[in-house]
């Protein structure tokens, strides 16, 4: 049977694929999973992005939770981090984010957190996995006066700005941002917190109409926001996701600062400030080679982690770092978060330009930038993991890493998903790191009777 987690937890084509049957017992399992080990009444804080699938959805995974003995307390529209704030705040056992992320509105998901507002841990999710897939008939219905109660909060999302404004204390006047709220849940945030910090706001995507949630718009389209910012005169441009726990900037020539370039920033000054625990940032392997070669030169150095933002946490939580991160603008500050939080790295950011008196431009401006070639090769499911013991290709691999030396890299790895061999190469001449790329794919598909 398909396994229920992925990186981020059930997600899919959402009522046909990721079913109501589904989200009610994934929160069943959820509940228990999560409940109060002296017994006591459980409560589980529930959150939703703006898709039209998110209410029916919701509504599936409050009845299981609520079938299983515990309370399920609905925050409404609210950014994923808020959830993970809420568990804490609420003196809640957990939550469950009902949302599909960057994706398209035909997607959703499910995301959830323990009681100390962090993605599950591997061992939680497998018990979740094993009730739903394996063993529902240990899933116990209560009946009576065992039933668990709906909670209804109404201020959850002006909790949550207060929380950050409580973080982020740098007035922010004299700043002018533009904000691309992605038709998602920072649309119901995002306004207010930027303007109450004290920055001349100004919004785009901040209409959502249950499908239009990261179209043409948001993190994953940022064309869009490149011109408005450029076109306004704004100091910075910030583009959420749907579901605002991720973060990409623009600099006021319209230039994206992704997150890796985020994370240069953060980890300079936060090493500055002596707020860099060890010195050290979080990053993926696919964080880019510029931000390495930045780091190298700054005195600041980076533990690599899987890639996931899940993983992520796991190594800064392992080694008591602070600061981490993905290219694609999750960004974790472990003081104040448990999970990425986009409109917090976003404040942070603002910040730091009005402390220092830089552009955005300027900040981490001498990071270099490497062109990257990205080439995916398709398996059969069956091949998977052989390609490593094949030596033309691990030979081919090694001599190219050989001619790069200290001025690129070449990766080489498996879709955690999908049959999918990923070959990302980067280099100073484009065209021989292109060249470099299509031949180690040529060479796989020849080497391991790949389809093209």
């Amino acid at each position: 049977m398909a396994k229920l987690f992925g990186t981020d937890g059930p997600r899919g084509i959402a009522v046909t694929d990721l079913t109501c049957e589904l989200a009610m017992q994934t929160g069943r399992a959820a509940a228990m999973v999560l409940a109060k080990k002296d017994g006591g009444k459980t409560k589980i804080l529930i959150g939703k992005d703006t898709r039209l699938s998110s209410d029916a959805l919701e509504a599936a995974v409050c009845a299981g939770i609520c079938s299983v003995g515990a309370d399920a307390e609905l925050l409404g529209v609210v950014p994923t981090p808020a959830v993970a704030y809420l568990i804490g705040a609420h003196e809640a056992d957990g939550g469950i984010m009902i949302s599909g992320s960057h994706n398209s509105a035909e997607f959703n998901g499910l995301k959830i957190f323990s009681s100390k507002g962090h993605k599950l841990m591997e061992d939680a999710e497998e018990e979740i996995e094993r009730l739903v897939l394996k063993a529902p008939e240990e899933i116990v219905l209560c009946s009576h006066e065992d039933v668990g109660r709906v909670i209804h909060c109404e201020n959850a999302a002006e909790e949550y700005i207060s929380h950050i404004r409580d973080i982020v204390t740098e007035p922010l006047d004299g700043l002018r941002v533009a904000l691309d709220c992605a038709n998602g849940c920072a649309a119901y945030t995002a306004e207010k917190l930027f303007s109450a910090l004290g920055a001349e706001v100004m919004v785009i995507a901040d209409k959502p109409d249950g499908k239009n949630i990261n179209k043409d718009c948001g993190s994953t389209h940022v064309h869009r926001l490149m011109e408005y910012v450029v076109e306004n005169s704004c100091d910075c441009g910030l583009a959420f996701d749907g579901d605002a726990d991720r973060c990409i900037a623009v600099d006021e020539n319209g230039i994206i600062a992704d997150g890796d370039r985020l994370i240069a920033i953060f980890a300079g000054s936060m090493k500055k400030h002596g707020t860099l625990a060890n010195d050290t940032a979080v990053v993926t392997p696919m964080s880019c080679f510029g931000l390495r070669k930045y780091a190298e030169a700054n005195a600041i150095k980076l533990v690599s982690s899987g890639a996931g933002v899940r993983y992520v946490l796991e190594r800064m939580l392992e080694g008591g770092y602070k600061l981490g991160g993905e290219p694609n603008g999750h960004i974790i500050f472990l003081d104040d978060a448990g999970t990425g939080d986009g409109q917090l790295a976003g404040a942070r950011l603002l910040s730091i330009m009005k402390q220092s008196g830089m552009k955005l431009s300027e900040l981490a401006g001498d990071m270099p930038a490497y062109p990257q070639v990205k080439l995916n090769v398709k398996i059969h499911p069956q091949y998977k993991e052989l390609w490593k013991n094949q030596k033309n290709v691990t030979d081919l691999i090694e001599e190219y890493e050989t001619e790069l030396g200290g001025e690129g890299r070449i990766m080489v790895r498996e879709s955690g998903k999908e049959p999918i061999v990923r070959i990302m190469t980067e280099g100073t001449d484009f065209g021989r790191i292109n060249d470099m790329a299509v031949e180690i794919a040529q060479r796989i598909k020849e080497s391991c009777a790949f389809d093209s």
